[in-house]
C-alpha cells in the first residue's frame, strides 16, 4: 500500500488488481507492464480445475486453466476501465480459444474479478466493444476462481528473452508506453490523444 501526503496528511492509496487473460501470457504480461499506473504484474494459470498446475500439465489443455496476467494497478493513476479498453486491443475478442498462432483452451481469453464492484465497468466495456460486433465476444467474463503463479522462467519472460516468442507486435508495445490515461481518450473502436 502506497501512502503519499495530501495537505500535510497521510492518504493511502489501495492498490487494486484484476487477472487478464489475453493469449500467450510472455506478450500479455509484457504489454501491460507499459502502461503508467500498473505497479506489478505475474503470469499464471487461473480458473482451471486442478490444484498448482505445471506449465506441462496446462499445455495439454486438460486442466481447464488459461494463460492469466496478474495486474495490480494504483487507482489514482490508472482506472479499470482504461485498462479493459486496452486489453481490447491487445486481443481478438471474437476469436475463441485462439490468439494469433496459439490455438488451445489454455488461450482463452478472460477477465477474471476479485471484487463485484468492477463487474459494472467490466460489463460496461464489454458492451461498448460488442457493438463494434456482429457476432458475440468470446471472452470470458468470471469470478476469479483460482489463480496458481508460473514457473520463475515465465516471469518477465520478455524482458529476460527480448527476442523471445510473442503473439503481439512491437508496435502495440511502444503504443502501451505511450498510452497514458491522462493524455488518451479511449473508445471501444480507438484510443487518441486528448488535447484538452
Amino acid at each position: 500500500m502506497k501512502v503519499s501526503l495530501v495537505n500535510g496528511m497521510a492518504e493511502q492509496t489501495k492498490i487494486k488488481d484484476i487477472y487478464l487473460a489475453g493469449g500467450c501470457f510472455w506478450g500479455t504480461e509484457h504489454y501491460f507492464k507499459q502502461i503508467e499506473g500498473v505497479v506489478d504484474t505475474s503470469v499464471g494459470f487461473a480458473n482451471g480445475h486442478t490444484d498448482n498446475p505445471t506449465y506441462k500439465e496446462v499445455y495439454t489443455d486438460t486442466t481447464g486453466h488459461a494463460e492469466t496476467v496478474h495486474v495490480k494497478y494504483n487507482p489514482d493513476v490508472v482506472s479499470l476501465e482504461f485498462l479493459l479498453q486496452m486489453f481490447f486491443k491487445a486481443i481478438d475478442p471474437t476469436s475463441l480459444n485462439k490468439q494469433g498462432h496459439d490455438e488451445g483452451t489454455r488461450y482463452r481469453t478472460g477477465i477474471y474479478y476479485t471484487s463485484a464492484e468492477d463487474l459494472p465497468i467490466i460489463e460496461k466495456v464489454f458492451s461498448e466493444v460488442q457493438q463494434n460486433y456482429s457476432e458475440p465476444l468470446a471472452v470470458e467474463k468470471l469470478p476469479l476462481q483460482n489463480y496458481y503463479t508460473a514457473e520463475e522462467y515465465h516471469q518477465d519472460y520478455l524482458d529476460k528473452n527480448p527476442t523471445g516468442y510473442c503473439h503481439l507486435p512491437q508496435s502495440l508495445f511502444d503504443f502501451a508506453k505511450q498510452a497514458k490515461e491522462k493524455n488518451f481518450m479511449c473508445t471501444a473502436v480507438a484510443c487518441f490523444r486528448n488535447n484538452s
